[in-house]
């Protein structure tokens, strides 16, 4: 098979990770297949070395512009591919006379974002994606609960969607930081006190609010005890100066000397502050996925995650799960967690058995076999 796969939104830190992995774990297991990885030349090196069956066509066009859509277009058709992978969700559509497959992670932008669009620009976005979801030759839904809500949302007929698991990015595979590197953080960053940790971007969806209104209750609840009288919340994701409702959080909640925001960190960083934490605090109001608890209990750290969309589908019954909407039940799970020894050792074995479910290699070999029937189905009509 000759198969393109469009690496255009490599700039997208979550699409990137996931582009990155399902590329190297094609270039460690099939050497049968050619590929052809279409976008701008500078992401290229971030997928390293690949074997001879792999060729990057560059495009020579700025990213995210029309002039990109056509050119890619042009550069597919001149290489004669058998089968296309675009690895997000698109509504622009796909001029091929090969057939395609498309990975949804999520719908954030129909569910949440839309509401803030024009009607007329959120009914065609709507409108001209359907389309392309019932083009597609299969869909790829990175868990069953993406594969509903597609199905409902879009009104796909469920056969036509796989359900391919994330996995755990390698630098998660790494086994445990050395005592070196958790001193280097302590360091840089200041760490010197115990802590729980989020880790993702900071937008209404993660209700990173409810995370420090919740942090704010459960300091008052351990202080009555005198327990953990230096315990912070660190937060690293997005810049909070673009979020100033979660400034605003910490300043109602009196928190401001026992929250801190570090911005973005590298993933060899952030594997290193999972080590670290007390407790990783995950209540997000919708997931496609959920890759970050499952980094965490990688890690060995305690989770409290949100019983709401993929999130139990991903952390099993190695978290404790909450309703994301409830500060106090919220609190509650992080003193639990926090207090008794027990349960965390028992979290700590569950979450590392509970991340090893998912394999990069098990979701490839997947895709493959999908590959294989979409050209079979192909050449049959």
């Amino acid at each position: 098979m000759r198969i393109a796969i469009d690496i255009r939104r490599m700039y997208e830190f979550g699409l990137a990770t996931y582009i990155r992995n399902v590329v190297r774990t094609l270039g460690r297991i099939d050497s049968l297949n050619e590929y052809f990885l279409v976008g701008a030349a500078s992401r290229f090196e971030q997928l390293g070395e690949l074997p001879e069956n792999f060729h990057f066509l560059p495009l020579q066009n700025a990213e995210a512009t029309f002039a990109t859509y056509i050119e890619m277009h042009k550069v597919i058709a001149a290489h004669e591919v058998d089968l296309i992978h675009v690895p997000h969700t698109f509504w622009r559509p796909l001029i091929s006379k090969a057939p395609y497959v498309i990975t949804v992670h999520d719908l954030l932008d129909y569910m949440y974002r839309a509401r803030t669009n024009n009607g007329l620009r959120r009914t065609m976005h709507s409108y001209m994606t359907q389309r392309v979801m019932h083009n597609a030759a299969r869909i790829f839904a990175v868990s069953n609960f993406t594969k509903r809500d597609v199905a409902r949302y879009f009104n796909v007929e469920p056969a036509k969607i796989e359900v391919v698991y994330n996995a755990l990015d390698e630098s998660f595979q790494r086994g445990h930081s050395t005592a070196e590197e958790q001193a280097m953080v302590r360091g840089r960053y200041q760490v010197d006190s115990p802590f729980l940790l989020y880790a993702g971007r900071i937008s209404p969806h993660k209700n990173v609010a409810r995370i420090i209104e919740a942090f704010s209750a459960l300091k008052a609840e351990l202080a009555k005890d005198g327990a953990f009288p230096d315990l912070k919340l660190i937060i690293i994701g997005d810049e909070v100066s673009k979020n100033p409702d979660i400034r605003r959080a910490v300043i109602r909640s009196g928190m401001q000397h026992d929250v801190r925001f570090l911005g973005y960190v590298s993933i060899d960083v952030l594997r290193i502050f999972f080590d670290m934490a007390k407790v990783f605090v995950f209540p997000s109001l919708y997931e496609g996925f959920g890759l970050p608890p499952l980094e965490a209990m990688a890690h060995g750290t305690p989770v409290v995650a949100s019983n709401t969309s993929s999130l139990p589908e991903v952390v099993g019954n190695a978290a404790l799960m909450v309703n994301p909407e409830n500060v106090f039940e919220i609190s509650r799970a992080l003193q639990r967690v926090l207090t008794d020894q027990s349960l965390r050792e028992r979290m700590k074995a569950a979450g590392i058995e509970q991340a090893q479910h998912f394999s990069w290699d098990t979701s490839v070999h997947r895709m493959i076999r999908v590959y294989e029937e979409v050209l079979d189905e192909h050449k049959r009509r």
